[in-house]
């Protein structure tokens, strides 16, 4: 059962576990559990997605209930009018604040862009950044003898593909268990020292105006137990 983070007539919102796929995709065709499919299941509602996380990204995804909603939500999204807030951990120390300008050009998947037409030239893509905390190891990983790791809030000012992870990478930051833009090593590491198999990129909050009362809602998600303990090495 999902948890459901906020409801109402016209909106549901539910703290995503990370490996959960948003909707069936040919990219996952083995896959056969989907949150669109168990959040309706659960509420006996068709639900409409408003937009996504990756699959290994966990934390708060807003839905609406009906067409009308769901499009003046993603208006909202369209025009960056949304405030997404992230907490992730990342390899080495990273400066205290920073603001990330790199434009990214459109991934496409083999498999489920095959018959696109999206234009692939690069695109603006802007990430704000704050550390939070660092943590050094006494494990060597890598060439270094010991392990520097950072905790942080990201703070996407676009809403590009992969957006957060790759530019994570941009700056040789990269997000711990990410297997598709990290670093093997520190995976292996967090793995086999921490039991952690996830991508340690959550979406902790998410701000948005209601497409009919306009009051300003700030819905919260809290961390998952693994992340919870890796968050903990900070403390």
């Amino acid at each position: 059962m999902l948890e459901i983070l906020y409801r109402d007539e016209f909106l549901v919102a539910i703290n995503k576990p990370s490996g959960l796929l948003v909707h069936r995709s040919p990219i996952d065709r083995y896959e056969t559990e989907f949150a669109v499919q168990i959040l309706r299941d659960q509420i006996g509602q068709f639900v409409y997605p408003v937009h996504r996380l990756d699959k290994p990204t966990s934390g708060v995804l807003l839905f609406a209930l009906d067409k009308e909603s769901a499009s003046l939500l993603g208006e909202q999204f369209m025009s960056r009018e949304s405030k997404k807030s992230y907490i992730a951990i990342v390899r080495g120390y990273i400066e205290e604040h920073g603001i990330i300008e790199h434009a990214l050009t459109i991934k496409l998947d083999k498999i489920a862009d095959k018959d696109s037409s999206v234009p692939t030239e690069a695109q603006e893509a802007t990430t704000e950044y704050e550390r939070v905390a660092t943590v050094e190891l006494d494990f060597a990983v890598g060439k270094y003898d010991k392990t520097r790791y950072s905790l942080v809030k990201l703070y996407p000012m676009t809403g590009r593909k992969h957006q957060l992870r790759r530019h994570m990478k941009h700056i040789s930051h990269h997000i711990l268990g990410d297997t598709k833009y990290g670093r093997g090593e520190h995976n292996i590491f967090i793995r086999e020292q921490f039991d952690c198999h996830r991508m340690l990129l959550h979406a902790s909050e998410l701000q948005i105006r209601h497409p009919y009362t306009n009051e300003i809602l700030v819905i919260q998600a809290s961390l998952d137990d693994t992340f919870e303990s890796m968050r903990k090495l900070f403390n």
